[in-house]
């Protein structure tokens, strides 16, 4: 079983603490929801700072492959994730404050228990593809397969009781 990573966000950003590791896909139970195995590893980096106006920020990246389902043939195809994300850590009172149109930065909630993983998992999950499909003839079903089926009419078992 892996340890989650838990931080103090604002104590991390202000004194610029960094973390580097790998997680495996197993550990990250709402991503296996999306998935169409568990196989792989997820490497992550977390990193802490001020920006000039001494607001605490995480920056974090995420890379790694998985598999998602293709939502045209239903198997599995192999998806790149590379994500960077600059994240502004405010209070409640900013947070309910933010006009969406203004800021350059996603703002979250600073928290004195900051699960780790739970932010990685958001992040991935805000940036997969809503109904991800390999391109174009990539499929693993044959057009040729496809048109068969269709081109079989369903009522003709019927056709042959009516002639008898």
């Amino acid at each position: 079983m892996y340890a989650r990573p838990f931080i103090d966000s604002l104590d991390f950003a202000r004194s610029g603490k960094q973390i580097d590791a790998e997680v495996p896909f197993a550990e990250l139970p709402r991503l296996l929801d999306v998935l169409d195995n568990s196989q792989g590893i997820l490497r992550y980096s977390v990193q802490g700072s001020l920006d000039v106006q001494d607001n605490p920020m995480l920056d974090i990246s995420i890379s790694g492959e998985c598999q998602l389902r293709c939502q045209r043939c239903l198997q599995g195809m192999d998806y790149v994730i590379q994500h960077d994300a600059r994240l502004m850590l405010c209070d409640q009172e900013d947070l309910d404050a933010q006009d969406d149109d203004e800021e350059e930065f996603d703002r979250i909630l600073a928290d004195a228990h900051l699960d780790v993983l739970a932010l990685l998992e958001e992040e991935i999950l805000l940036s997969l593809p809503i109904a991800p499909r390999h391109e174009p003839g990539a499929c693993q079903l044959t057009e040729g397969g496809n048109r068969q089926k269709e081109n079989k009419h369903p009522f003709a078992v019927l056709e042959k009781l009516k002639r008898n």
